[in-house]
């Protein structure tokens, strides 16, 4: 009798779908833990950014011209993942608004975190946006870090 050795056709296949059938559940987890782990760049550099505004406010008494390179308060540069604006209509002696966009190119595109002079949080996901299609939804009221508007 011969004896025959390795696999049939039918095992390898069972395998290949088994396979398959994991990865379809894990990648979706691990895109989206990515994801959170860059936004805390956003995050962090724009509590950072609120601490430095306070301090502007106490040197000068008035938020008018922070945000400025050579200030107590510039806005963070070599970011990968956010650009970071201070728009100049928020500026105004008692208030201030910071914020942070998403740069599409590294996958955070449609992500808008910004933070005032009341320390209120906010996220906005763009309509349309990658962000948006992958499950992302703002909050008015906080920084969302996970999907479904959770903080």
């Amino acid at each position: 009798m011969k004896q025959t050795r390795g696999f049939t056709l039918i095992e390898l296949m069972v395998v290949v779908v088994v396979v398959a059938i994991l990865a379809a559940i894990a990648l979706p987890s691990y895109t989206e833990y990515i994801t959170r782990g860059k936004i805390t760049e956003a995050t962090s550099n724009l509590a950072d950014m609120r601490v430095k505004l306070e301090q502007y406010f106490q040197d000068n008494r008035t938020y008018v011209g922070a945000c400025a390179a050579g200030t107590t308060a510039p806005l963070p540069t070599g970011a990968k993942y956010f650009t970071y604006t201070c728009p100049a209509a928020a500026l105004t002696a008692t208030t201030f608004t910071v914020q942070a966009d998403g740069v599409a190119g590294q996958g955070m595109g449609g992500f808008v975190y910004t933070v005032d002079q009341n320390n209120t949080k906010a996220t906005t996901i763009t309509a349309g946006s990658a962000a948006a299609a992958a499950g992302w939804t703002g909050n008015a009221t906080c920084w969302v870090t996970k999907k479904g508007g959770l903080c």
